[in-house]
């Protein structure tokens, strides 16, 4: 059944709750401000193309003359101040953090540099929008199908962005960290007992056929392998049980899931900032040859030295108005009911700019992914 959500329930979510599904990222701003990133820095895949390639992560021409516009006039361009990064989190089981991979985690983060503001805004996975080429699938092709840089491309493209750099993290990095920093406290219901063990069993099991929902089905020891959650309640969850707890996505729905994400994020941040110099320090050994990205090590060392000041005060989603439903070839997705609307909410969230008004090849898109709404939704 198709779901939506009004515009005053959406800003009560946003004052009450930080959307952020990117565990790691957060993590990484904070071991970023210890001094030895410098020299754990090429412990991280760097990636020296894609931000040579200006081509490929072009904003289009309106775009570009707005921002000339503002800086011919001597005014400000709405995201002039602001530096603007891509996050990605893949569920990788071979270590590959570029193309084939599909993305579980898509963030836009947006850097205020004058207050070290930073706002998170997640674009569900399943967003139905342009991927490249004109094509229309799930959000989380596009790093599929062309690695980072259709990624980010799509990100510019779809909600007029101007984004240069990304993060990568692999997804198991995850198991290990929470681990690190002793475990996280969740408290787990009845209905998510099952899955939380099923998806334990899938990350550290053997293949065995097909499971009911026709998905590759692994059997695992028990006590050997993983350590089963028997019973609901508040209890503390090790890196793999905490992990299969974020991946469960059989009870309630896709949101749902993501707000177990949130609440393990909000727990393993909690555990990082209390943590020692020596789990930090264990921590970028665990993490950082995990994470491939954009960022030369002089960059990184950059925003290393101004780490402190940084600090994550809001989160959203996108599209902030959105029902589900199937569409077509591309299966089940998140639609948003008026594409253009939500890019102009997400420019207001973002930057600041109450009366943003989107570039021409935003209003195709939005009539595309209306129309397409039409045919396989209809009036949902």
């Amino acid at each position: 059944m198709a779901t939506s959500r009004s515009k005053g329930k959406r800003r009560r979510n946003k004052k009450l709750k930080l959307f952020l599904l990117f565990a790691e990222f957060l993590v990484l701003l904070i071991m970023l401000g210890v001094a030895f990133v410098v020299i754990k820095g090429d412990k991280i895949q760097k990636d020296e193309t894609i931000g040579q390639t200006d081509a490929a992560l072009s904003i289009n021409d309106e775009l570009t003359e707005m921002a000339e516009g503002a800086a011919q006039q001597g005014g400000d361009w709405n995201m002039s101040g602001y530096t603007t990064i891509a996050l990605f989190g893949v569920d990788s089981r071979n270590k590959t953090l570029g193309k084939g991979n599909r993305t579980d985690t898509i963030i836009i983060a947006g850097l205020n540099e004058a207050t070290g503001e930073i706002k998170l805004c997640s674009v569900f996975r399943d967003t139905y929008c342009n991927v490249g080429n004109d094509t229309y699938n799930k959000a989380n092709m596009a790093y599929s199908r062309g690695g980072p840089e259709q990624a980010v491309q799509m990100l510019n493209t779809c909600l007029d962005l101007d984004i240069r750099d990304y993060i990568t993290v692999d997804f198991y990095a995850l198991i290990d960290l929470i681990d690190l920093f002793g475990g996280v406290e969740i408290d787990v219901k009845d209905a998510e007992i099952e899955h939380l063990n099923n998806y334990q069993i899938s990350m550290v099991g053997k293949e065995d056929g097909l499971n009911a929902f026709g998905e590759q089905a692994y059997t695992a020891t028990p006590g050997v392998d993983y350590t089963p959650v028997t019973s609901a309640g508040l209890q503390n969850l090790n890196g793999l049980q905490a992990t299969a707890y974020c991946r469960i996505r059989y009870v309630g729905n896709d949101f749902e899931r993501a707000e177990r994400q949130r609440t393990v994020l909000q727990k393993l941040s909690q555990k990082a900032s209390k943590a020692s110099v020596s789990q930090l320090n264990s921590a970028i050994d665990t993490l950082f040859p995990r994470i491939m990205t954009s960022f030369s090590s002089a960059d990184l060392v950059a925003y290393a030295s101004k780490a402190s000041t940084y600090q994550v005060t809001s989160g959203d989603g996108f599209p902030f108005n959105r029902v589900t439903g199937t569409m077509g070839k591309a299966g089940s997705c998140v639609v948003a009911e008026n594409f253009a609307e939500d890019v102009k909410t997400l420019h207001t969230f973002m930057y600041g700019e109450d009366s943003y008004t989107p570039t021409a090849r935003v209003m195709e898109i939005s009539d595309k992914v209306a129309a397409d709404k039409a045919k396989y939704l209809g009036g949902q």
